[in-house]
């Protein structure tokens, strides 16, 4: 069976994304073992809160050398909500820019809209030849409360080994990355584990590529 490391670091509630990965056929293992981390077929990243905060909890258990050391070696790796945003390389947050991991280039910071968080279902769009969207439909809706993202992220294969291909989606006026699939590393800025059966069907085609 597939194992997956779900990286616990103290980022909230993990439990309905074990249970959402072990529907669809992961072995799933809470942890912050460095070995366990490293050796698992994929590495779950979580986030839920600030940006800085999720990163100091990251840095106590080695988080950023871990998620390194695997992509290093083309191990998969999935990052959720501030799980993903914490890949890019900063954070804006109510005044105070931190460091990311740095894998991706960009900035995370506050949407620009009236109503905030953005919170609810939401449409993506998606690139037609990503496989972390296959057997989606345009007018599926994931599971989205957030009231940050990455809105302005010029693309670039700099220091990249494949091109990342970007999803986006858009509240209110504003446009933001809805997720990301780069070889090895995949994100998604929406909750999958949230998102009914087309979450599962995102996590299954994840599960599928370990």
């Amino acid at each position: 069976m597939t194992t997956i490391a779900l990286l616990d670091y103290g980022s909230g509630n993990i439990r309905s994304a074990q249970r959402a990965l072990e529907h669809v056929g992961g072995e799933v293992i809470v942890t912050n073992d460095p070995q366990t981390v490293l050796q698992a077929d994929g590495l779950l990243v979580p986030g839920v809160g600030a940006f800085d905060a999720c990163m100091k909890g990251l840095k106590k258990v080695q988080g950023p050398r871990l998620i390194g050391e695997r992509l290093a070696g083309g191990r998969p790796v999935l990052g959720i909500c501030v799980g993903m945003q914490i890949l890019f390389e900063e954070g804006v947050e109510h005044g105070v820019t931190s460091q990311g991991c740095g894998e991706w280039p960009g900035r995370v910071e506050k949407l620009s809209a009236r109503i905030l968080p953005h919170m609810g279902w939401n449409t993506v769009e998606a690139p037609a030849d990503s496989p972390m969207f296959e057997g989606i439909d345009a007018d599926d809706r994931f599971y989205f409360v957030h009231s940050y993202g990455v809105r302005d992220w010029q693309l670039t294969t700099d220091g990249l080994t494949t091109a990342p291909r970007v999803a986006w989606a858009s509240h209110e006026e504003d446009r933001f990355v809805a997720a990301v699939d780069n070889g090895a590393l995949w994100a998604t800025q929406f909750h999958p584990e949230k998102s009914g059966d087309v979450g599962l069907k995102l996590l299954q085609n994840w599960v599928r590529s370990l």
